[in-house]
């Protein structure tokens, strides 16, 4: 049992004076694919050492009870009259997952939940993913019920993208449920094929938070992803065959190119490279080549800072620095952009010397002093509930 989860089954036990069941799901990070999924695209995450914990115990009035460790508050409803009425408040998140299980026919009975997690928040690790999986899975497995991935990753973002508000494609909740243990997922966000692919064991990815913190529920993201979408529906009728910019091609976009935005026509052709970024990085993977695989990062985090326009200058600085050091293959930022991490593949036996010099020439250069994580792919909620996560 970790640390959190001892916290959260004892806060369980004196707040609500019954046993609570145990259910934990990660965090993620993206190694590269970025702004793709709510399109059909392809992403490569993979789960984290980062969880959010949950107890679960029966309750017989019908309500559900939210207690949170890290925000110091309980929010309380009745289930039967919750409605699509968000209110900006952490309690959104939980309160959307109990929605959209309603939309799903699976209306849950009466519940005390208990929830702490350590994912950073705005950091562009998913924490927000993270909650809203291991709500799900502690509910359904208090109702007796198993969703299989296809279904219930696709019920927890309903819940982000129509109570919440926040624009999120799948990936997020994909991989926080169905990540494995020492492997990185080539996810497919049309069909939800993945493939599951090996990480060279004398490589580890060190997570960088440069401390500036962002939200997808507001402001540029949801900007950004408009900005697609009018670029992805001049290709819709511009291009018979075109539904998503998964099925276009760079001529297609420069055909196209007077008859949107130049915002829009930047944005997508950062999305239809990227792809391809993401298609040459699963052969890179699968050839244990990292030098490429490091390369396509560079070029990744390139295109996310002068296509998507979606970094800042703290975390460009952040990524110069990290690809200048030894042992580092490439750096990246991850995540939704405006703030957040970095992703850095590197050599494992020069990790801790990565970690060290990266923070020191941050916090020279920026004044600020970044967070670094040591990370290997982890098991996501679902293999965790598996393996004997629930108590």
């Amino acid at each position: 049992m970790t640390a959190v989860e001892g916290r959260v089954r004892e806060a369980h036990r004196k707040r609500f004076e019954q046993e609570g069941k145990i259910y934990s799901a990660p965090a993620r990070v993206n190694l590269i694919g970025e702004h793709t999924d709510y399109t059909g695209g392809l992403v490569m995450p993979m789960a984290i050492g980062f969880h959010t914990v949950a107890a679960i115990s029966p309750r017989q009035d019908g309500r559900a009870i939210f207690s949170s460790a890290n925000y110091g508050e309980v929010r309380e409803f009745d289930i039967a009259s919750l409605d699509k009425q968000p209110t900006r408040h952490w309690s959104d998140y939980p309160a959307g997952v109990v929605w959209s299980l309603k939309q799903s026919a699976l209306t849950p009975a009466g519940f005390d939940m208990s929830l702490e997690g350590d994912v950073p928040l705005g950091a562009g690790l998913s924490s927000s993913a993270s909650v809203e999986v291991a709500v799900a899975v502690a509910i359904l497995s208090q109702m007796g019920r198993k969703l299989p991935l296809e279904e219930l990753a696709p019920l927890c973002r309903r819940a982000e993208n129509e109570y919440v508000g926040a624009k999120s494609g799948i990936m997020d909740q994909f991989i926080v449920a169905g990540g494995v243990e020492h492997r990185a997922m080539m996810l497919d966000c049309r069909s939800l094929e993945y493939d599951l692919l090996p990480l060279p064991e004398e490589v580890c990815i060190v997570i960088a938070n440069s401390m500036v913190r962002h939200s997808v529920a507001t402001g540029d993201y949801g900007n950004r992803r408009d900005e697609v979408e009018a670029g992805q529906a001049v290709l819709r009728r511009e291009k018979p065959g075109i539904e998503l910019l998964r099925d276009a091609t760079l001529a297609d976009l420069v055909a196209c190119r007077d008859k949107m935005s130049p915002e829009s026509f930047a944005r997508c052709k950062h999305i239809i490279t990227e792809n391809a970024r993401v298609l040459a990085a699963r052969e890179a993977l699968l050839a244990s080549d990292m030098k490429r695989f490091g390369e396509l990062m560079v070029e990744a985090h390139a295109s996310m800072r002068d296509d998507f326009a979606a970094s800042c200058a703290e975390v460009d600085m952040l990524v110069e620095i990290a690809n200048r050091q030894q042992g580092c293959f490439g750096a990246r930022i991850t995540g939704g952009g405006f703030g957040g991490c970095t992703v850095n593949v590197v050599k494992a036996e020069l990790a801790d010397a990565f970690v060290e010099q990266v923070k020191q020439e941050y916090e020279r250069a920026v004044g600020i002093k970044a967070d670094c994580f040591i990370s290997s792919p982890s098991d996501g909620a679902l293999a965790l509930a598996a393996k004997g996560g629930a108590a």
